[in-house]
């Protein structure tokens, strides 16, 4: 019997096509999302003047997600992007500063006894 190595631990060709057509999918729907995202914070920026932060977030983690999908595809890498690992985490953007919403006003507090 020959001993295990690591191209036998390893998962089949087969599997990984698998794997690559899925994620191709995948990818086909997260870069419409990427797209809609493109659109919508352009749309934030011609309205208020400056780039929405929840917008600038998701489009960050996203297009890092696109990016290990690209990864894994080309065999670049061997770890399966989300959901088989962490979503990426979003790095502080380095453009525009986000558009900045003032806190809400507390409202008027009611200063009779209550009974």
């Amino acid at each position: 019997m020959s001993e295990p190595t690591d191209e036998l631990q390893r998962e089949s060709i087969l599997l990984r096509i698998l794997w690559m057509l899925l994620f191709s999918i995948v990818w086909q729907v997260a870069e419409l999302l990427l797209g809609g995202t493109v659109l919508l914070q352009l749309g934030y920026r011609l309205f208020y003047g400056a780039p929405n932060a929840g917008l600038l977030t998701f489009g960050d983690s996203l297009s890092q997600y696109l990016a290990q999908i690209g990864r894994f595809g080309t065999f670049n890498s061997d770890e399966k992007p989300w959901p088989f690992a962490d979503w990426p985490t979003a790095q502080a953007p380095q453009g525009e500063a986000a558009h900045a919403v003032p806190a809400a006003p507390h409202p008027a507090r009611d200063e009779e006894p209550k009974l």
